[in-house]
């Protein structure tokens, strides 16, 4: 199958697939005659692994090392266990920054009950208070965002 009757069977975006293959995480496609790539049964469930680990919000080098177990059936699989521990402590750890979040949040919210103009506006007070408050060379992403919380923005950003 063409790359676009690939994209359709597994509902992947073409260039999140070009992009996989560019990572080296799916096998370079055959090419026709026209020099066009041609997929098999294996890219269909290759990609079906590299998405479904994708859905548990796996990075790429966890998948990367999922798949070289996966290609190496022998393999002891406490590796495996072990990758799979450190993905749930970081899921863990994902949570709690939510919370925390979802915390800070809520506080702001409660800045502003009625409908001022912005210039009186709490939220926007709060946000210019705390900003002040820590230099920027302090700030570390998970403190004020946690990435991965707001959905797909993108096929390529959706990859990575």
């Amino acid at each position: 199958m063409k790359i676009g009757e690939l994209a359709h069977a597994t509902q992947t975006p073409v260039e999140t697939i070009r992009y996989y293959e560019r990572e080296q995480l799916l096998a370079p496609a055959s090419r026709s005659g026209g020099n066009y790539r041609l997929y098999g049964s294996e890219h269909v469930q290759r990609l079906g692994f590299i998405r479904h680990c994708r859905s548990l919000d796996m990075s790429l080098a966890e998948i990367r090392e999922l798949l070289r177990f996966k290609d190496e059936p022998h393999a002891a699989c406490a590796d495996v266990n072990a990758l799979l521990d450190r993905h749930i402590d970081h899921v863990a750890t994902r949570i709690r920054e939510l919370k925390q979040l979802e915390k800070q949040l809520r506080q702001l919210r409660d800045c502003c009950e009625g409908e001022a103009e912005s210039a009186a506006c709490g939220i926007l007070s709060g946000i210019s208070q705390a900003a002040a408050a820590a230099p920027a060379d302090k700030r570390r992403p998970s403190q004020g965002h946690v990435h991965g919380a707001h959905g797909q923005a993108g096929a390529t950003r959706a990859a990575k």
